[in-house]
């Protein structure tokens, strides 16, 4: 079954692509037509694309793995920033902070500092610094929330990228594909599509369109964590019953003796007792 179709991407504006003065030739096998000087993509492939990028997502989320979306621009952010959030994935949707892969331990530290004032707050350290020095923190823990705020919770490296306007991102797309970190990414008619693993052909500028796209890509890792959480659940609705098996055999070992097995023994010596009274 397809996640969607034909018609909701054209209702959303999926198919409107660039000036195709603008365009970039290696986007020519998504490219349906031409009308009145834009570019139209073809949905139909980019409903393929759309699937195998949701198979993919679904599985990473099942096996647990973290996928990191990026989308600075302005009608994308709040969109991606909502739905990233709904299925616990972390988000960048600020600026692209420099090095955030590549250079990761660095943000790591940046981030420990976010937790060490927030933890500063909660003792009552903080309230006991001058009010010159509590503003000055107060500014440098609301920048890093602002920049780091969905990711401190991302202790590893993500599994794969989704990206919004390959052109903006790409440092992103850069650092990702220099780490073979998988990327998928909504691709417009103006876009070189060469460095992305998953190209979803579609209008990259439309807040609509990214928010079917978004929906769809979301929807799918939802379904994943789901079945991990089923996973579990069995997983730990089996162990006691394995634990019960692994320990019958050792009963079996150690027979109860009967009533019979006493009575047999026992009859030897009262045979015994009787020829000894006789001599």
């Amino acid at each position: 079954m397809s996640r969607t179709n034909f018609q909701e991407l054209l209702d959303a504006g999926a198919h409107f692509g660039h000036l195709a003065r603008k365009w970039n030739p290696k986007m020519a096998p998504y490219i349906f037509d031409q009308k009145n000087g834009i570019h139209i993509i073809d949905l139909h492939k980019s409903v393929v694309k759309i699937d195998e990028a949701t198979e993919v997502l679904k599985e990473m989320a099942r096996s647990g793995r973290k996928v990191l979306f990026v989308a600075t621009k302005k009608q994308a952010k709040d969109v991606v920033a909502t739905k990233a959030a709904e299925v616990n994935m972390p988000s960048v949707t600020e600026r692209w902070p420099g090095g955030m892969l590549t250079n990761f331990p660095t943000i790591r530290k940046a981030v420990k500092k976010m937790n060490t004032i927030d933890k500063m707050k909660e003792d009552g350290t903080f309230e006991k610094l001058a009010k010159r020095e509590r503003l000055q923190v107060e500014r440098q823990r609301a920048k890093l929330e602002k920049n780091l705020g969905s990711i401190r919770d991302m202790s590893r490296l993500p599994s794969a990228l989704f990206v919004v306007d390959v052109q903006k991102e790409a440092n992103a797309v850069k650092e990702a594909v220099r780490l073979n970190i998988p990327v998928i990414a909504m691709v417009d008619t103006c876009c070189d599509p060469t460095p992305i693993d998953y190209v979803i052909p579609a209008n990259d500028d439309a807040t609509k369109s990214i928010e079917l796209i978004m929906d769809v890509m979301c929807k799918a890792i939802s379904e994943g964590l789901e079945e991990r959480k089923l996973e579990k659940e069995k997983e730990a609705d089996a162990a006691p019953v394995e634990e019960a098996a692994a320990e019958a055999p050792e009963r079996k070992l150690r027979p109860r003796r009967g009533a019979k097995a006493e009575k047999a023994e026992a009859a030897p010596a009262e045979e015994a007792a009787p020829a000894a009274e006789a001599e």
